[in-house]
């Protein structure tokens, strides 16, 4: 069975998709941006606040599913530019406390409304 997650704590979906959905245990997240839920503003003063507001946005969608960072095991982040890896990296690895999930890190030619980071996960409760 599935069930679909939707918050108005995180960015209402900007196409025919959803914040997340939860299958047999699995919780996945659709890709998040810096879209500042209440707002609906782009936050994009820094790539550091951009990265927080990222994942401020997941865990808004983890919560409303009762997750944590602690049940992620996997995550995809995508980057407009390589040479943000390691701003990225440090604020995304703050989000975690132990047991960091398998993940891969990959620049693309752009991403939606021209930000700089994007980041999806998959989130397991056995």
């Amino acid at each position: 069975m599935k069930k679909i997650i939707n918050t108005t704590n995180a960015p209402a979906p900007i196409g025919p998709y959803n914040q997340a959905t939860l299958a047999g245990g699995f919780l996945f997240l659709s890709g998040q941006i810096a879209i500042n839920p209440a707002s609906g503003e782009l936050v994009q003063s820094s790539v550091s606040e951009e990265t927080h507001q990222v994942m401020r946005n997941i865990k808004a969608v983890l919560l409303e599913a009762s997750y944590g960072f602690g049940d992620v095991v996997k995550t995809t982040i995508f980057l407009a530019d390589m040479n943000l890896f390691a701003e990225v990296n440090e604020i995304y690895g703050s989000y975690f406390e132990t047991d960091f999930p398998a993940r891969e890190t990959v620049a693309v030619k752009g991403l939606p409304k021209g930000v700089n980071v994007e980041i999806s996960i998959t989130a397991f409760k056995g």
